[in-house]
Formats: structure tokens, sequence, C-alpha cells
């Protein structure tokens, strides 16, 4: 255990950094793959979150298992953070992201990055950081809409959005991110057992 816990607390080498932004680039695409079909729809777009942890979850495994050291997953968040951001997302998706991903490093680290269940957790939280920005517009729809329309979003999509928004799909969006992260990271599990077991990552 020593062992284990001594390598989790070694600094991040230039190979950990350079796998870390592999996988994030990754772990973008796979997130923005399984959200856009949501994103495009204001009806449907608060499920965005949702469609992007379905997909992700074997990504974000493999990453806990080629590095699995802290700072990791933090930096993870802290790029895609500011990807969203630069590309027109609400800073609140950024930054749900950026603090989300911190949180889940700690969890990941609490098993030393070998535990199945809580790496698994881990993405969970992860992916609820995608609902930062509808957060946001639950709590201040009028400033969420203004900083919107500055970023170029249409008027009627905000306005079907408000037309649609609710407390069951607050509630649905929620369930939602955690049903499918979580079968994403069970797949991920079984996709990786081969890559699990060389790294050491138990149950």
């Amino acid at each position: 255990m020593s062992n284990q816990v001594n390598s989790m607390n070694k600094g991040l080498t230039v190979k950990d950094l350079v796998t870390t932004g592999i996988f994030t680039a990754l772990l973008f695409v796979f997130v923005l793959v399984g959200g856009v079909f949501f994103a495009t729809n204001p009806v449907l777009t608060f499920f965005m979150p949702a469609g992007g942890g379905l997909l992700a979850g074997p990504i974000y495994l493999l990453l806990i298992a080629k590095v699995h050291k802290r700072w990791s997953l933090s930096i993870t968040g802290i790029i895609m953070g500011i990807i969203w951001f630069v590309t027109g997302m609400h800073w609140a998706f950024a930054l749900g992201y950026l603090i989300m991903a911190i949180v889940a490093d700690f969890v990941a680290g609490a098993g030393q990055y070998k535990s199945k269940k809580l790496n698994s957790l881990s993405y969970i939280l992860f992916s609820l950081g995608g609902t930062g920005s509808y957060i946001v517009f639950f709590v201040d729809p009028n400033g969420w809409a203004q900083t919107m329309l500055g970023n170029g979003t249409e008027q009627s999509y905000i306005d079907t959005m408000q037309a649609t928004a609710n407390t069951g799909i607050l509630i649905a969006m929620f369930a939602a991110v955690i049903i499918t992260s979580a079968i994403s990271a069970f797949v991920g599990c079984k996709m990786l057992k081969k890559q699990f077991e060389k790294a050491g990552i138990t149950a």
C-alpha cells in the first residue's frame, strides 16, 4: 500500500502530462459527440451533459489507468473548461467541469486511483460538471440569457429553453447524467479489464 501511495504522490512527469493531454483531447471529442445532438435542440439541450457522459467513460478510466497520479484529472478539467469557454459556452459550463474535475480527482485519489468503484464514482462526478451552465440557467435565467446572447446564441433558442424549463426537467437532467455516466463507467470497466489489471486497479 505504501508503494501505491508514494507512486500517487510523485509529481507528474513529462510523459504523464503528454498522456493527460492526449486523453483530454479524446475525452473532449467523445463528450462533444455524445452531447452535440442535444445541444442543438433548445428542448433537449438540458440533456447535453447526459449525452456527453454516455460515451466518454472508457476514455476517462483509461486515463486513470495510464497515469493514476494526483492532478492529472484536475488538469483535464482545466483544459476542457478552457476549451468550452473559448468556443462560446457559458462560463458556468467551463467552471462546472473545472470544479467537478478537481472533486473527481480527490475521490479517485481516495482509493489511490486503484479502486474501480471510486474511479467510476469519480467519472460520474466529473460528468456532472456539464450541468454547471444549466444550474445557472435555473438560478438566474435572465443573467444566463444575457451572457448567451453575447456569445451568439439566438433569442428564439433561449425563449424555447425558458418556456420548456421546469423543476421536473432539472431533476431529470441530474438523474440522466448519473445514469448515463454510470453505464459508461460500467462498460469502461468491462472493456479495460486487462489495462486495469496491469495498473493494479481492483474492484
